[in-house]
């Protein structure tokens, strides 16, 4: 399996692209709320990100008809952001990809719209929770798959299942990139992490069973028992110690 490693120029692209979607993702927080629609956040979107020499990299790739990707409730990702209105109770996912200079990073984050139900908070929490006990093994000497476990562990103790058609990768020059960053532990332990690799981690947790689809828009994925799914997704370099969050 081959994959790139980034050189100090190419991360400190990535590092801006990464701010982009940061700052992006902020002005959703603060947008979201009962009644505001799945286009009018995707114009938030698409205005911060044009606005700070960027360009949304989802829009048209592979096809994809829209800027980002916004998904409700029980839609795992890959929504098409349309009229739909937030109603108080919803979860929203918002994941964001931002190519500015030539350089790409992407995250996502689950926002609750009002007030939701402590079982809807606890898988939200439970999601952001499995990133960050993934990125703690995103350390040079590691391999793939400790990410994994660690991600996979973490869930299922919790009683949820983790999304096992989708899963995080290798990013910064392309959006898709190797390696593939499973949230569950596969076959082999996966590469070995090294300095300056540039991974987005990325947890889909339904709170149900795993078992998902695809909707008859051809993108959307939806956990097939109808229950609410969370997302939480970071770019991360892994540096001399510490991962680097980029986004």
């Amino acid at each position: 399996m081959a994959f790139y490693i980034k050189s100090e120029r190419e991360i400190a692209g990535i590092r801006q692209a990464g701010r982009v979607v940061a700052a992006t993702l902020k002005l959703v927080a603060e947008a979201v709320r009962p009644g505001i629609s799945l286009k009018e956040l995707e114009a938030v979107c698409v205005a911060n990100i044009q606005a700070q020499g960027g360009k949304p990299t989802f829009l048209g790739y592979r096809g994809f008809p829209a800027a980002v990707c916004i998904s409700v409730n029980e839609e795992v990702v890959h929504g098409i952001p349309d009229s739909r209105v937030l109603a108080a109770g919803d979860i929203v996912k918002v994941d964001i990809g931002v190519t500015k200079d030539g350089f790409i990073a992407d995250a996502a984050r689950t926002f609750e719209v009002g007030t939701v139900q402590p079982e809807v908070h606890a898988l939200v929490s439970a999601t952001e929770q499995a990133f960050w006990k993934g990125v703690a093994q995103a350390r040079p000497g590691n391999r793939v798959s400790d990410v994994s476990r660690a991600i996979q562990e973490f869930v299922e103790a919790q009683g949820y299942s983790v999304v096992r058609e989708l899963h995080g990768h290798g990013v910064g020059l392309e959006l898709h990139e190797e390696p593939a960053v499973p949230n569950f532990v596969m076959p082999g332990k996966g590469p070995k992490l090294v300095k300056g690799m540039v991974l987005a981690i990325e947890p889909m947790v339904n709170m149900g069973k795993l078992d998902v689809r695809t909707s008859a828009n051809g993108w959307t994925v939806v956990a097939v028992d109808g229950k609410p799914s969370a997302h939480y997704e970071n770019t991360v370099l892994i540096t001399d110690g510490e991962p680097e969050i980029l986004t």
